[in-house]
């Protein structure tokens, strides 16, 4: 029961659609760079390359055997090194994007964070923390001018 409790407390505080949002919006990501990697990056490197599909790259461990009647007897045995260089260029595209975007996210929230600029409004909870950093502040000049007298 103690288990159930947790539970609801966990997806009636928020948590849960935080995951469910942020899981959403990864697949949605993941096939942003998808296309990116393999349709964009990918063809001018195979262009720089004279062609060569890195998809396709592999290195033939043992070839395939047929019979006279062309039935694979023996299949192919293959390290598909290829794929692995195309998964590898898709995760530093997907960490260099999202390096980026949480750059640009970081900049964006410190700059509403900053009470003293008026170009963007600052959230409630900022600018009452500010307010009350003020008048801390200059209550504590108050205290120490009456207490020096």
């Amino acid at each position: 029961m103690k288990l159930l409790k947790e539970f609801k407390e966990f997806a009636v505080k928020g948590n849960m659609m935080d995951m469910a949002i942020g899981i959403i919006i990864g697949a949605a990501f993941n096939k942003v760079i998808d296309v990116l990697a393999k349709q964009v990056i990918l063809p001018p490197l195979s262009l720089l390359s004279d062609g060569v599909n890195f998809e396709n790259k592999r290195l033939i461990l043992r070839d395939v055997v047929t019979d006279a009647t062309g039935t694979v007897t023996t299949a192919e045995v293959a390290i598909a090194y290829g794929k692995l260089s195309e998964v590898f260029l898709d995760f530093l595209i997907i960490g260099f994007t999202v390096f980026v975007v949480v750059k640009a996210m970081n900049k964006l929230r410190n700059k509403a964070q900053d009470t003293k600029d008026e170009t963007v409004v600052t959230p409630k909870d900022i600018e009452l923390l500010s307010d009350l950093k003020s008048l801390m502040e200059e209550q504590n000049k108050l205290l120490k001018a009456n207490g020096s007298k």
